[in-house]
């Protein structure tokens, strides 16, 4: 049922702008992995090298995703967006002229702390368009963005390094990021809508953040959001070197592979999402349709990606089974952040969601070193190291999604801080 502020269609015309925004996010932070062979044969650099330049991003996202998130519970969103994505824009222009392993490290680095907050503050701009109950599948829209930046990539970087060589992928994404803030700058706007969920008092009212970051389900919800980021790090800094050099594509084939397996994640996350969705407002508890959801999900990728190692299976079949876990993986994104907004005072949202993130980010730190360490470690030249990589990050999907899932209540938390709270001066 809509509220008298919700507005259908300015809601979902900013959904898919931000969505539009998120894509050019993650062409950002793949254009990386894509142009990883002839950017290591170039600069000479070993595997563990270009994980330590894949893993700098996140050096100082924690940072920015934490700074930024706590800008936004008091500057307008729409503001805070067009400031990181000219941000981002800019800092791709030093990577196409330069040829030093240390600048790589400092624009890599510069790029983090800008994009660090990128996805809590447009989900939180995002949540002030649409109602609690209506969240799920703008949320999952916005990390389609995500998918079909990644699917973009796959298709157009490659093409665009066999035309004009590996450092004209850097003049392209400065060309797309300021064509968004254009876009923004003349359409963007902030949304209205915050009706505060049962039992929650006004906006205005806070909860001490001691009591927020203490709770199981936060707690579940970041230790989900860890594992999830571990295997997105690792897959958009080695996947596309994996079905290169472990599985033997070619360059374009190998950036149509990247395509397709983000075609075949895209859909399995959007669909997840929906379910989640639809058992929500089917009456089942958000404990189950949300928290539990999200446990099984990322369990049942973790199987997938240590299949990868522990069985013998063509080329084919393991890109079949990493997309699919890819996809189920994803559901962390649009769902988790749903969990936190049921919770969490709206006037907190966009900090806690930004911890969040750089709970997540300490994963981004050490996913591609470690998974380019064990690619040194095998000599590269088969694709074991890789699937060693895969197989790591596949149990840490399976501990924490049971962990996760052990832990989140929405109903039990929402009802204790909100209690809690009530004891409390608003700070």
């Amino acid at each position: 049922m809509n509220t008298p502020q919700y507005q259908p269609g300015k809601a979902w015309a900013i959904a898919a702008m931000l969505a539009v925004m998120m894509l050019t996010n993650f062409l950002d932070k793949v254009v990386l992995g894509l142009v990883a062979v002839p950017l290591m044969e170039e600069l000479k650099l070993t595997p563990t090298e270009f994980g330590i330049i894949g893993g700098s991003f996140y050096w100082l996202y924690a940072v920015g995703a934490v700074v930024g998130g706590f800008v936004a519970n008091r500057v307008a969103a729409r503001r805070i967006l067009l400031v990181m994505a000219v941000a981002w824009a800019i800092i791709q222009l030093p990577l196409a002229a330069s040829a030093s392993f240390l600048t790589f490290i400092a624009c890599r680095v510069l790029l983090g702390l800008t994009e660090g907050p990128a996805s809590p503050v447009a989900t939180h701009a995002l949540y002030k368009w649409f109602p609690d109950n209506k969240r799920s599948l703008p949320v999952a829209l916005l990390h389609q963005g995500s998918s079909a930046g990644l699917l973009l990539a796959g298709l157009l970087i490659p093409a665009i390094t066999a035309a004009w060589g590996w450092r004209a992928n850097f003049y392209f994404l400065t060309a797309v990021g300021m064509a968004w803030c254009v876009l923004w700058y003349f359409f963007g706007a902030e949304g209205t809508v915050e009706r505060p969920a049962a039992g929650k008092s006004e906006d205005s009212e806070r909860i001490p953040y001691r009591k927020l970051l203490g709770d199981a389900t936060v707690i579940g919800n970041y230790i989900a959001h860890f594992v999830a980021h571990w295997v997105l790090a690792a897959s958009l800094t080695w996947l596309s070197a994996y079905l290169q050099k472990g599985l033997g594509f070619e360059p374009i084939t190998a950036g149509r592979m990247f395509a397709l397996f983000i075609a075949i994640t895209a859909p399995v996350s959007l669909g997840l999402a929906w379910l989640s969705q639809h058992l929500l407002s089917a009456g089942v508890p958000s404990r189950l349709a949300r928290g539990t959801f999200i446990g099984v999900a990322l369990v049942s990728a973790g199987i997938l990606n240590c299949s990868v190692l522990l069985f013998d299976l063509a080329p084919l079949q393991k890109f079949v089974l990493l997309a699919v876990g890819g996809g189920m993986t994803l559901v962390t994104y649009s769902v988790g952040p749903a969990i936190l907004g049921e919770i969490v005072p709206k006037s907190q949202r966009g900090g806690i969601l930004a911890i969040g993130n750089a709970v997540a980010a300490l994963a981004g730190l050490c996913a591609p070193v470690l998974t380019g360490w064990l690619v040194q470690m095998t000599a590269g030249a088969s694709g074991s190291g890789y699937e060693r990589g895969f197989f790591f990050g596949g149990v840490i999907l399976i501990v924490g999604g049971l962990v996760s899932m052990a832990l989140m209540n929405p109903q039990k938390s929402g009802g204790r801080l909100w209690t809690a709270a009530t004891r409390h001066t608003p700070a």
